[in-house]
């Protein structure tokens, strides 16, 4: 019987070995607070010590503070043998609140590790942390069998259950990573002015010509994020949220996200030198989709449905770009548009592209838009002045180097190259390599070749090649197989506040004719040149731009009719054609949710006196053929006219997640040509307008 008993106890006491160290007398992790506790008190002084240091040392992030996040972070930690805190897993809503935590559990102080049979051992515990924090957290131990090892992430195993799948899909906290990602940013002069500052300080090693950036290029140099946060209004009701503050609909999880928004374009407003008409209007509708899957893949995408009436010098520009095929107009910048209710434009366009970034040096883009070169209000080498196109486009950054280059397939819509009723495509490629010479002096080297799709020739693989001089190629497939241009840009900072830009285009390069000094017509150049200055004169987010353009006459043109620089009757450059110059200077100011704007432009521009008569070199459609002269070209020739534009727009930024903005605007228009002609007369506009806009492109009225 005794050896029985005996037996018994060994067996008893081998299990209470075998237990869990975390459930046996072990004793506790001891902070110095705890020295003097009694072993029964041990666990809550440590609990109590632990809660009492991290609520006093927990700084809550100033985004979770504005959007008036509640919630809980999940937290494994250990002590170790030498008694330091390890961090194992951390789940929480914001990146920022797990930075914080991890700054938290660094700082604290090294202690006595737990100990059993006096041999220290780790021991591990997890702990809900709540926001806003709380004094009553449990610290629980982890039991041994459920310890995880020390890692970085947690790989959790799926439920094998699939069809759970469904309910599983939930967003997790929306954290706008479009900020971050390859999402470009719209082509807008006010929203592009806000970060221009930034994203050019002296000693950057950025490229700010090739547009559209990238959220990603920009936001190491300006904090999308927190701007957004700047303007942010306090509402919480779901619509107040969605309204003023947020995207309609918004899904985050770690693999993707993805945003929905509705978009307006809507406009009242009055031509007082209109007479046939009460008011003009534009009844723009938008439905925008963007996000991204993974972290190298994204896609955006946008439906325009819009209908409208313009002052009438607009109308009369837009009515004499119409296509051949009936249709009445093409609004400038949009595209071919219908009769609606006898006196307006009914307009449909859709734009949209995929971005994908297979390595930190390359961005691939395919899609439906436009492109902008240049740091300017204008453009003389490839504008966002025509509809939108299909393009392919490669942007390789490097060194001090960012190459870009585009494939574009264009349309010549006009009834003197339409066959059986379809467009004539055509075909354009560039590409521009924008090199930071030093910290402060920016150059640019541009070259682009357009070709007709003649002779079945379709896209000429010959172009396809990224490193290649595309002038080469044009003279290799025949004398009239292309029409190239080359330009330089330049850009140097003179401080933080401020630099000069410049470009310098060359359509058809002869150096008799060039250097020659007799004002040949095939002196075909451009020339730009700009100033910008921020926060003007230490007022902050003012901002002040002036900028003087000349081209050419004949410049863009082509001695056959398709090959020349445009897309859907508009030029692909300065919306003015060529045989002008023009001065601009433009004014903005924005504080927190307010801006205003002012910009004047005045020209001279050289007309012809009718279609059928001598070509004095100003639209780009016309071939080079009944030239009045070959040599004396000078700038303004032919149809002089004096041209004065000025518009003052103030307004409100609704939401600035979407970029929805309510506004009201005047223009005022001087036309005044050296003789009176059935397209070019003497007019004068004063109109202005009321709406809500949601602003992702540049819409141009400065015809």
């Amino acid at each position: 019987m005794k050896y029985s008993l005996l037996l018994a106890f060994i067996i008893f006491s081998f299990q209470l070995t075998a237990q869990d160290v975390n459930l046996s007398s072990e004793v506790y992790p001891e902070f110095d607070e705890c020295k003097n506790v009694d072993y029964a008190s041990q666990a809550r002084c440590f609990n109590q010590t632990l809660i009492a240091y991290i609520i006093s040392n927990f700084k809550i992030p100033e985004i979770v503070q504005t959007e008036s996040y509640k919630g809980q972070l999940t937290i494994i930690f250990e002590v170790d043998e030498s008694g330091e805190f390890q961090l194992i897993y951390l789940d929480a809503a914001y990146d920022e609140l797990k930075e914080e935590t991890e700054r938290v559990f660094e700082s604290l102080p090294k202690i006595k590790p737990a100990t059993y049979n006096g041999r220290p051992i780790h021991m591990q515990f997890k702990m809900p942390l709540r926001i806003p924090l709380q004094n009553n957290v449990r610290v629980q131990p982890v039991e041994q069998e459920d310890e995880i090892e020390l890692r970085e992430e947690i790989e959790i195993e799926p439920e094998p259950n699939a069809l759970s799948e469904y309910e599983k899909i939930k967003s997790d906290e929306f954290t706008n990573p479009r900020y971050t990602s390859q999402i470009n940013i719209p082509l807008s002069h006010e929203f592009y002015s806000r970060f221009d500052a930034e994203f050019n300080q002296i000693g950057t090693n950025t490229h700010s010509a090739s547009k559209p950036l990238m959220f990603a290029e920009v936001s190491p140099y300006y904090n999308f994020k927190e701007n957004r946060r700047e303007l942010l209004q306090d509402r919480n009701t779901l619509a107040g949220r969605k309204l003023w503050n947020e995207h309609l609909i918004r899904f985050e999880t770690d693999k993707y996200w993805f945003t929905l928004d509705p978009g307006f374009d809507l406009q009242i407003g009055k031509d007082f030198d209109q007479k046939d008409h009460e008011f003009t209007y534009n009844n723009g509708r938008e439905f925008i989709v963007q996000g991204g899957l993974g972290k190298n893949f994204n896609f955006y995408s946008v439906i325009y449905e819009s209908q409208g009436r313009f002052a009438e010098y607009y109308n009369r520009f837009a009515e004499s770009l119409r296509p051949a095929g009936g249709d009445p107009a093409i609004i400038p910048g949009r595209g071919i548009a219908k009769t609606f209710m006898d006196d307006g434009y009914d307009y449909p366009v859709a734009e949209g592209y995929l971005s994908f970034t297979p390595s930190e040096f390359i961005n691939i883009q395919f899609g439906h838009g436009n492109n902008f070169i240049g740091d300017g209000y204008r453009s003389l080498l490839l504008s966002d002045n025509p509809s939108p196109y299909p393009y392919l486009k490669l942007n390789t950054k490097f060194w001090k180097i960012k190459y870009t280059n585009t494939w574009m397939s264009l349309r010549d819509v006009r009834p003197a190259v339409t066959n059986s009723g379809s467009f004539r495509t055509k075909y354009i490629a560039n590409h521009y390599l924008s090199l930071n010479i030093s910290k402060r002096l920016n150059l640019g080297f541009f070259e682009s070749v357009m070709w007709e799709n003649d002779n079945d020739r379709g896209f000429d693989l010959n172009y396809l090649n990224p490193v290649i001089f595309y002038r080469a190629i044009e003279f290799a497939t025949g004398a009239d197989g292309g029409n190239a241009i080359i330009g330089l840009t330049g850009k140097y900072k003179i401080s933080n506040q401020m630099y000069a830009y410049w470009q310098w285009l060359i359509d058809e390069f002869s150096s008799t004719d060039v250097f020659g000094g007799e004002g040949s017509w095939k002196n075909k150049l451009g020339f730009q040149a700009g100033f910008k200055y921020f926060n003007a004169f230490d007022v902050e987010n003012f901002y002040l731009q002036a900028e003087y353009n000349q081209v050419r006459p004949y410049t863009y043109s082509h001695n056959s009719i398709t090959l020349n620089y445009g897309h859907n009757n508009q030029s692909m450059a300065h919306l003015w054609g060529a045989n002008f110059r023009e001065f601009i200077g433009i004014a903005r100011y924005r504080k927190d949710r307010y801006f205003g704007s002012a910009k004047l432009i005045y020209g001279k521009r050289g007309f012809d006196f009718s279609d059928q008569g001598a070509y004095y070199g100003q639209d780009i459609y016309r071939t080079e053929e009944n030239r009045p002269f070959d040599t004396g070209v000078e700038i303004g020739q032919g149809n002089t006219t004096n041209s004065f534009y000025s518009e003052l727009e103030a307004g409100y930024i609704v939401n600035p997640t979407t970029n929805l903005k309510l506004f009201a605007s005047f223009i005022y228009r001087d036309f005044n040509p050296q003789a009176n002609t059935p397209a070019n007369f003497e007019n004068s506009t004063t109109w202005i307008n009321f709406g809500l806009r949601t602003d992702i492109f540049n819409w141009y009225f400065d015809y």
